[in-house]
């Protein structure tokens, strides 16, 4: 009989071990698609921040065209927005007309093989989906293996006076594999859609063609988009937190 106990410990160390690589690398799609060029941080408190964007997996830096001072005189040229920060995004967009020549041809080429994909990348995402699904498969076996541990004698009784680490260990692991597959969205890519927006006690619709989603955010190009209500509309590509984004509607 195998050592149930022994080769638990030994997954859960190696489980641990590559989540903490992969999170180390691991950057949210949705952001990702935004990095390295100017784009507007919209917060919940009001703030606006603009600068050209470096994602990293442990929050959003926005890097200012040029110095300023702030109220108590001092110099700042970046502003950064720690991970842990995230609930106070409104919105993240990218304008249009502030992008590069090489940024605006870029963007309108990835729309076009969002709009129209071609073969391979629908393989892409099949294939991706699929191990989305089989990553639940795999948890509910690695809770049997725990299960089945704890009841092995002595060393049993060590993963269960562990339990707290042992669910950071799973909850680590599920968080650094990345997106979690949603049907319901996952059918709308591509495709122009309506995503219904709070914004304070307002809700505000906006329509655009569904690009990404992660856990955490919704990514939507090519909207009508304004930061402050008597601003003029300006087209841009959002990305938004699921928590105050639905995608609501088939727009087309």
């Amino acid at each position: 009989m195998p050592d149930t106990f022994a080769i638990t410990v030994i997954f859960i160390v190696l489980a641990t071990v590559v989540a903490a690589f992969i999170r180390r690398i691991k950057r949210d799609k949705c952001l990702k698609d935004f990095s390295e060029t100017m784009a507007t941080l919209e917060k919940t408190d009001g703030k606006i921040i603009w600068g050209k964007l470096n994602v990293e997996n442990t929050g959003l830096e926005f890097i200012y065209p040029a110095k300023h001072k702030d109220k108590e005189g001092h110099d700042e040229t970046s502003f950064i927005l720690y991970k842990y920060e995230y609930p106070n995004i409104a919105a993240l967009i990218r304008f249009h007309d502030e992008l590069s020549e090489s940024n605006k041809k870029e963007r309108e080429k990835e729309l076009e093989r969002t709009y129209h994909p071609g073969l391979m990348r629908r393989l892409k995402r099949k294939i991706q989906n699929a191990f989305k699904t089989v990553r639940d498969s795999v948890m509910e076996v690695v809770n049997l293996l725990i299960s089945q541990a704890k009841k092995a004698g002595p060393g049993g009784a060590v993963l269960t006076s562990q339990d707290k680490y042992v669910s950071q260990m799973k909850q680590e692991l599920m968080g650094s594999a990345g997106t979690s597959f949603e049907p319901l969205l996952e059918r709308y890519i591509g495709h122009k859609v309506v995503l219904e927006l709070l914004k304070g006690d307002k809700i505000f619709e906006h329509c655009g063609v569904l690009k990404e989603y992660t856990a955490e955010f919704i990514e939507i190009m090519d909207v009508d988009y304004k930061v402050k209500e008597d601003q003029v509309s300006r087209k841009a590509d959002l990305v938004v937190l699921r928590k105050y984004g639905v995608i609501r509607h088939l727009g087309e």
